[in-house]
């Protein structure tokens, strides 16, 4: 048995497995990837799987297209004790990282609360950090809502006057559109196509791990937030709100009511996937959740990639 197969046996028999690191969501994402897996005797003690793209002759790793978060996910044994559990984590990782193929770049962004630096450093990678924001689900309702900063409680409160909250899976196109608006605004590029997304939105629904929440003012769109979710977290995935529309109250309680849902779906934790953008980080941060940091890895030893990145 490949390496490939082991790790859908994993994801099959095991309900710890990160969402986005699932064999299904990496099937929807991924041209063509691979698995290193770490064994402690005859226990998997870890997994990292891969997506190794090749562009203009050059190999790469990368976290994938419509993935926030990638790299090593480690099972810590039930009766480890606290003062071994970074040893554990850290030879594990090594040892799948003996595993990895050859890449001359490398930028992939790493789970939430993996702090492995000097390691990845020890291996010639550059380890800088991003941000999400995570809230507590052990929380009460009311406590929760007690978080929220002030002003957004007053939205929340008068968008349940003004919007209908339905989970409507045939708006992905709306989703689509909306993004597309906003980001040839910005002069940005799409990261993805309609295709990309449709595909991950299938795969999302047949796991029944996804929700795509809207808010509706009679039967126009307001605006629409794309949620989902493993054992343990539930995650902003992506959002949009209706361009030039009157919406300012329709993100807010679209994202309440996602954390509710999480909560009552028995999620620890909601994670807002934060951003680095000023407007968007103080936005994230009046929901009251503690920040945390991840590593992106990032390397870059070749001369073609390092041209493509100084006139891209």
């Amino acid at each position: 048995m490949n390496n490939k197969d082991q790790y859908r046996n994993i994801c099959r028999d095991r309900g710890d497995v990160p969402l986005f690191l699932q064999d299904w969501w990496l099937d929807a994402v991924c041209e063509n990837w691979d698995a290193a897996i770490a064994q402690n005797g005859d226990t998997v003690s870890g997994i990292w799987p891969y997506d190794l793209q090749q562009r203009m002759g050059v190999k790469l790793l990368r976290t994938p297209k419509l993935t926030p978060y990638a790299g090593p996910h480690v099972f810590f044994p039930a009766d480890l004790k606290p003062v071994n559990r970074d040893g554990f984590e850290y030879e594990s990782i090594a040892a799948m990282m003996k595993q990895l193929p050859e890449a001359k770049v490398w930028h992939l962004s790493m789970q939430p609360g993996l702090k492995q630096a000097g390691l990845f450093k020890n291996a010639g990678l550059n380890a800088t950090v991003q941000q999400t924001f995570l809230i507590d689900l052990q929380q009460s309702e009311a406590q929760l809502f007690s978080n929220l900063k002030e002003s957004l409680r007053r939205n929340i409160k008068a968008a349940k006057k003004e919007f209908t909250i339905v989970n409507d899976p045939a708006a992905i196109h709306t989703l689509f559109k909306y993004q597309q608006h906003t980001l040839e605004r910005k002069d940005v590029l799409q990261a993805y196509s309609l295709t990309d997304i449709e595909r991950l939105h299938r795969e999302c629904n047949t796991h029944n791990c996804s929700a795509l929440w809207v808010a509706k003012k009679e039967d126009d769109i307001a605006a629409i937030l794309w949620n989902v979710w493993d054992a343990g977290r539930s995650y902003y995935f992506m959002g949009a709100q209706k361009p030039n529309g009157d919406t300012y109250r329709a993100m807010p309680a679209l994202l309440w009511h996602s954390i509710l849902e999480a909560k009552k779906r028995g999620n620890q934790y909601f994670d807002m996937e934060g951003s680095m953008d000023v407007g968007v980080e103080k936005f994230f941060r009046n929901f009251g959740g503690n920040r945390e940091l991840y590593l992106v890895l990032k390397k870059n030893k070749s001369l073609v990639w390092k041209l493509k990145e100084l006139i891209r």
